[in-house]
């Protein structure tokens, strides 16, 4: 499940939340976040001068009034049951990181690359697995393909009116798709051939 946190409030509580980029991550798809943490104070600043709210304090119950959801860690087994405590009685999603009874939902090692999203999830298992996994996906989907992702989605907004049966355009985008060709034509800076060879393709004897 992907949630759209864009405009809602998110807090994120404790160090090695912060230090494991939750609150990056949230900044970075519009949530309005609210980081509770005394360190680290590099990431702290960083995070202040991207837009986001920044309490250099512990957590306090009441913190989580307004939130759509909380990331957040702690080593105390009570500073953890306290959190959750609250964020249940007012129905806030929380990830309490390493702490499995008191989540609502896994958080997962993502990999953007613009409107790509790859999401990588051990059920809270092994989050250094999710990151080791990440780190090898990270080299494999390189940044040439945030533009192949916008070259696909441009073609399929061309040709959507032209292909109004769903059977049919699904038929056509499968045979269509060839990711390795159009990831080598955009690396060599060769988009506009993509984006042509890719609608003719989609296209190809169709009325």
């Amino acid at each position: 499940m992907s949630l759209e946190v864009s405009g809602r409030s998110a807090v994120v509580i404790g160090e090695e939340a912060v230090r494991h980029g939750k609150a990056d991550a949230l900044v970075s798809a519009g949530a309005r976040v609210t980081v509770i943490a005394t360190g680290p104070l590099d990431s702290l600043a960083r995070l202040r001068g991207g837009g986001a709210t920044v309490l250099r304090r512990d957590y306090r119950a009441g913190d989580l009034a307004g939130a759509f959801l909380c990331v957040a860690s702690s080593s105390d087994p009570l500073d953890r049951a306290a959190i959750f405590r609250e964020a249940e009685g007012r129905g806030v999603l929380a990830n309490v990181m390493d702490d499995n009874p008191h989540c609502h939902f896994a958080a997962p090692a993502i990999i953007r690359r613009g409107e790509l999203a790859i999401a990588i999830s051990t059920g809270g298992r092994s989050p250094a697995l999710a990151r080791r996994l990440r780190e090898e996906l990270e080299e494999r989907f390189g940044p040439v393909w945030e533009d192949l992702v916008e070259v696909i989605g441009e073609v399929r907004e061309r040709t959507l009116a032209r292909l109004p049966d769903l059977a049919e355009r699904s038929r056509r985008w499968n045979r269509a798709l060839d990711l390795e060709e159009l990831e080598h034509l955009i690396r060599a800076g060769r988009a506009d051939e993509a984006r042509s060879s890719l609608e003719a393709r989609v296209m190809e004897d169709s009325a």
